[in-house]
């Protein structure tokens, strides 16, 4: 049962900082150029902490510039969660990198490389 409330609570958390994160953060390093996302929000058995992976498309200066943003950010976040949602005890945020897009993107790009190599190989073994 309690497995089903934790999840629960990440799903709603994630929600909402997704939308802190677009409306109510004004740092500039939140800004549209950098593409940020929540991916998953973790939340522990106890609710003390909260695992926040955050995806960034970007470089990796603008990475480190978002997680430094979201951490100076954390206690605004956490009061603002805590208005919207309502709980007990509020659960400490970290802020962790997401890098599973990327990656993705990346296997994506070598299958599709391999599969044209080894066409080609089939074609010139053909003729």
């Amino acid at each position: 049962m309690k497995k089903i409330r934790t999840e629960r609570i990440g799903a709603e958390i994630q929600k909402e900082l997704s939308k802190i994160i677009r409306d109510d953060l004004n740092d500039p390093r939140l800004s549209d150029t950098a593409a940020v996302s929540v991916i998953e929000v973790r939340v522990t058995n106890d609710l003390s902490f909260a695992d926040c992976y955050i995806s960034v498309l970007g470089d990796t200066s603008k990475k480190e510039d978002v997680l430094d943003a979201l951490n100076q950010a954390k206690g605004y976040i956490k009061m603002l969660i805590g208005d919207r949602m309502r709980l007990r005890s509020m659960p400490e945020f970290r802020f962790k990198l997401d890098e599973s897009i990327e990656y993705g993107v990346y296997m994506d790009k070598l299958i599709k490389e391999t599969i044209e190599k080894d066409e080609r190989t089939h074609q010139e073994d053909e003729n």
